[in-house]
């Protein structure tokens, strides 16, 4: 009878599928949890500790009234907070008219004006900042020019002036891309009531237009803000170190990590970036900007007067020109033998281009390799941390989503002084090598910072899959892990293969994080090679030759994902009623394969 009793097979009815489900679930939100909150909160939490403790480990805010007891640190402080405010500004002069002009009025090559207007966001701003020297510097292109002919010269690069203008240039297609989406939703017929009222002009513009598209304005202006205030490899580039990014660099580097002024710096970052954000919202609550029809027409495109043309493209013409400058001044620069007090190169060779690949292809190898893990751990991430919260009832699944998208108001150089003072001191199991010094810790600050584009991009994904086309799976015998690998993954592959490349190619310009946690020249990746070559005049042709083969790995990158996107939409793009087609091939197993 016991015999009899054991050899019936185990139930596999719904009760018991769901509590393997349950299960699953409640693993993988136990691991998504553990990472964020060891390589992400506990880091950033140490940092904030640390800021208010003493030397004796008591509660302190000393270190605070030290901090702005001192007036380097004290200029330091506001000369960020300058920075950043007028970086946002400047950046929402070049951004503004360029998008109200493309979207609002008839251009030829309106779609060509707004993708070379989002190139300079794939140099890192330190590079461009050495490429702006030589054409805007005291000593550069234009100013030798214009002494030449007429008599005066421009101090665009001087000083703070010099980073802002820098920091505009690179940052403003933030501005750029959010408001061209916004402009492009609001509906025609408000601005036809507004005609039809009287409205026009800069009227029509200032109390109806720009107020529609103001979501995407703010959005875009807030990400200028959060960017600048930590950058910080284009202020040390400049020699500006009178900046909060750089101060805390020097505190860390020079000092060393019990230094607690460099804590109270990674606080105050941390607090404004959450309160840039966190204002930016609040200047959008309350208000409405929805439209009573969707799927209408946008605004109407009018045609420009002869005069207004040629206003209008000799002004996107020369903004154009101005943004893409650093692109032809690296890339000049990196051809140039001799370029000294002279608006163009003296003389021009590959030599550069050699030294890269002779002295620098472990750079390269090692910048493929932490960004390739760092992008698939995002990854793999994002559709884990999508699937809990729009597909599960798991309790505080919400909490995933917020954690992980608060590291983009943490800056980089924060989050590298978290991990070497979290780790300090460990080694890896089984040997005597020190966890901070390995590569590993560099990939996983790529992971933590740049998490929220995957996740992004993994939740659009999966939120245009109907959860129809799960349970039609499931009907048919298919386990839950073979939905999601024969259904679900492929029909998020574009939003995947999108998170994938764009949490890549912005990985590959990091510094910040980067020039804290690189122990030895045979872990650099690219970025920290550049910025080595750019320290000295002599390394610059080299420095800018590896700046060139970095714009070109991103931007190769950025074309697949936009081909990715594309093919796979139109691949799912629904066919006519007629065809037909099996729904749910994807899940139907193959012959002779288990259910």
């Amino acid at each position: 009878m016991s015999s009899t009793s054991a050899a019936v097979p185990e139930p596999r009815g719904p009760a018991v599928a769901a509590a393997r489900h349950g299960a699953g679930v409640w693993l993988a939100g136990a691991l998504v949890l553990a990472f964020l909150l060891l390589f992400f909160v506990l880091p950033v939490m140490r940092v904030f500790i640390t800021a208010f403790l003493d030397g004796d480990g008591s509660l302190t805010f000393g270190h605070f009234s030290a901090f702005f007891g001192q007036s380097l640190m004290r200029e330091a402080f506001f000369n960020s907070l300058y920075v950043a405010v007028m970086s946002a500004v400047f950046a929402a002069l070049i951004a503004v008219p360029l998008a109200y002009f493309t979207v609002r009025f008839e251009f030829r090559g309106a779609l060509l004006i707004q993708t070379l207007g989002v190139l300079p966001l794939i140099m890192p701003p330190f590079v461009g900042a050495v490429a702006l020297q030589l054409i805007f510097g005291r000593s550069g292109s234009i100013n030798l020019l214009l002494q030449e002919h007429l008599g005066f010269t421009l101090p665009i690069m001087d000083g703070l002036n010099g980073v802002i203008f820098v920091e505009a240039i690179h940052y403003f297609p933030f501005i750029l891309m959010n408001l061209t989406v916004a402009l492009r939703s609001i509906d025609g017929a408000m601005e036809e009531a507004a005609l039809n009222l009287g409205c026009t002009g800069w009227r029509l513009f200032r109390r109806v237009i720009f107020p529609l598209a103001a979501p995407g304005f703010v959005a875009g202006a807030s990400l200028v803000f959060v960017k600048v205030f930590d950058d910080l490899g284009t202020p040390l580039v400049m020699g500006q170190t009178n900046l909060l990014a750089p101060q805390a660099y020097l505190r860390i580097t020079q000092v060393g990590l019990e230094d607690p002024l460099g804590y109270v710096i990674s606080v105050l970052m941390i607090v404004f970036s959450i309160a840039a954000m966190a204002l930016s919202a609040q200047m959008l609550k309350g208000r409405d900007y929805s439209t009573l029809q969707k799927g209408g027409g946008s605004l109407q495109r009018r045609s420009l007067s002869p005069l207004g043309s040629v206003a209008a493209y000799a002004w996107i013409g020369f903004i154009l020109l101005l943004t893409l400058s650093p692109h032809i001044g690296v890339l000049l620069l990196s051809f140039a033998s001799v370029w000294s007090y002279s608006p163009l190169p003296d003389a021009y060779t590959l030599a550069h281009y050699a030294t890269v690949f002779q002295d620098s292809s472990g750079m390269i190898r090692n910048t493929l390799l932490y960004c390739g893990l760092a992008a698939g751990l995002d990854v793999l991430l994002g559709v884990t941390i999508a699937y809990l919260i729009l597909r599960t009832r798991l309790p505080a699944r919400q909490w995933l989503d917020w954690i992980a998208t608060a590291s983009l108001a943490v800056p980089g150089i924060v989050l590298a002084i978290g991990y070497l003072r979290l780790f300090k001191g460990m080694t890896l199991p089984g040997t005597e090598i020190l966890l901070t010094s390995t590569w590993v810790m560099i990939m996983l600050a790529y992971a933590v910072r740049r998490l929220p584009y995957a996740l992004r991009s993994c939740v659009a994904a999966l939120q245009q899959v109907h959860v129809s086309l799960e349970e039609a799976a499931e009907s048919l015998g298919a386990t839950k892990l073979r939905t999601i690998q024969r259904v679900m993954v492929p029909l998020m592959v574009g939003g995947i293969l999108a998170g994938f490349v764009t949490s890549f190619i912005t990985a590959a310009v990091e510094l910040s994080a980067t020039i804290l946690l690189v122990s030895a020249d045979s872990q650099a990746p690219m970025s920290y090679g550049i910025y080595l070559y750019m320290q000295s005049v002599a390394g610059r042709g080299p420095g800018a030759a590896l700046g060139v083969l970095a714009i070109i790995v991103v931007a190769i990158g950025t074309w697949i994902s936009h081909v990715v996107v594309e093919r796979t939409g139109s691949r799912l793009t629904p066919r006519p009623v007629d065809e037909k087609l099996p729904p749910l091939a994807l899940a139907t197993p193959a012959p002779g394969e288990p259910r």
